[in-house]
């Protein structure tokens, strides 16, 4: 049911360029699904913990495990840094199929599809609230902030210009959300981004590993659809569906859970790891990075050509490792500053949530100059 876009090596070299400077590249992660994800269900939100969360709104995202969609509640999360805000995940038709394309936080908020995921994003731009410096100020009209708690707060009325309400999930294609970028949304588009932080990263993971909240099994109404919190399905946070957005036909040919509860897997395809393995932690620090992998011996018939690969190979391994070290050199520097200055919870979270975002970029950007290394070489083969 899915395929994975085949990326040129001159667009896998831009990738690099873009890399060093931003994390826009991760907006589009290149999973394509044949067919759409289910309307958003019906659910409320969550009171917001505390100052400096800022709400993320719910998504089904894909498990190519079980070809299945599943919800990813929606949650209150810290900010990365000051004065940034999240755009939310969603899907696009593009070229005969469902693209995905990631959220990130940014300065502004980017284009989000035209998908109305309510709470302050009604499909264009975000009124949830807004940055006065260090201080995060929610608008009451559109978020559940308890004043007794918080008290950076306004009332800003949000006009929908969505005619007709719907629980459309996706952008395009057969009866999905017809919008286009704005000006804004492509200069957002363009500006400085951070990848999610390491508590959504590990709020996706626990919902993909729970097997109620794939679409097979809840049918569009997951039992947890949103969280006071990251991570944290059970107890008074956790806030059920309401209803279902809608109908939702997935293809027949879908994989079935038998009688016995377990999956009934198609074309004999093998099971999946089990919920502990693929909840694990993603590295946080550069120390924490899998070896860097490499490659085997080339042979093209051309003894110097293969050398000159080698020789390449060689001084992109020694680079590699290089900023590695550099980076963890970083890291050590901060928490040995954050112990010298007896930083609260909330800033060594920040921290770490920091550290993980330059790890992350540095892994890909590697992964990038890796597999542009290959494929220049892969089409000297083909000469």
């Amino acid at each position: 049911m899915r395929r994975i876009l085949d990326l040129s090596p001159v667009l896998l070299l831009l990738a690099v360029a873009v890399l060093s400077f931003s994390l826009k590249s991760q907006s589009q992660v290149g999973i394509t699904v044949s067919f759409g994800p289910p309307p958003l269900p019906v659910y409320e939100q969550p009171a917001c913990p505390g100052e400096g969360y800022i709400w993320t709104p719910g998504y089904w995202a894909w498990d190519d495990d079980y070809d299945d969609y599943y919800w990813v509640p929606g949650t209150w999360v810290l900010a990365p840094e000051p004065g940034y805000l999240w755009t939310p995940p969603w899907w696009g038709w593009d070229n005969g199929a469902y693209l995905f394309h990631s959220g990130w936080w940014g300065p502004v908020v980017g284009f989000y599809g035209g998908i109305d995921y309510g709470y302050g994003y009604p499909g264009e731009g975000f009124y949830g609230g807004r940055w006065d410096h260090d201080h995060f100020y929610y608008n009451r009209s559109v978020t559940n902030v308890n004043v007794t708690e918080i008290h950076n707060v306004y009332n800003e009325t949000v006009v929908n210009r969505n005619v007709t309400v719907n629980h459309v999930s996706y952008n395009g294609g057969p009866g999905g959300i017809q919008a286009r970028p704005r000006p804004e949304d492509q200069r957002a588009e363009q500006g400085r981004h951070l990848a999610p932080v390491a508590a959504q990263t590990q709020h996706v993971q626990a919902a993909r590993a729970d097997p109620q909240l794939r679409a097979n099994e809840n049918h569009g109404r997951p039992p947890v659809a949103a969280t006071a919190r990251p991570n944290e399905f059970r107890g008074a946070g956790a806030v059920p569906a309401k209803s279902a957005g809608g109908e939702y036909h997935p293809p027949a040919n879908r994989a079935q859970p038998n009688r016995a509860g377990a999956q009934t897997r198609p074309e004999n395809r093998p099971a999946p790891p089990q919920p502990e393995n693929r909840a694990s932690r993603p590295p946080v620090h550069a120390n924490e990075l899998p070896p860097i992998q490499r490659p085997a011996p080339s042979s093209t018939g051309n003894a110097a050509r293969d050398q000159k690969y080698q020789q390449q190979q060689q001084k992109l391994f020694a680079r590699q490792e290089q900023q590695r070290q550099q980076l963890q050199k970083k890291q050590e520097q901060d928490h040995q500053r954050m112990q010298s200055r007896n930083a609260d919870q909330a800033r060594t979270q920040q921290m770490e949530q920091h550290h993980q975002q330059q790890t992350q970029h540095l892994q890909q950007k590697q992964q990038q100059q890796q597999q542009h290394l290959q494929q220049q070489q892969e089409g000297n083969r083909k000469r």
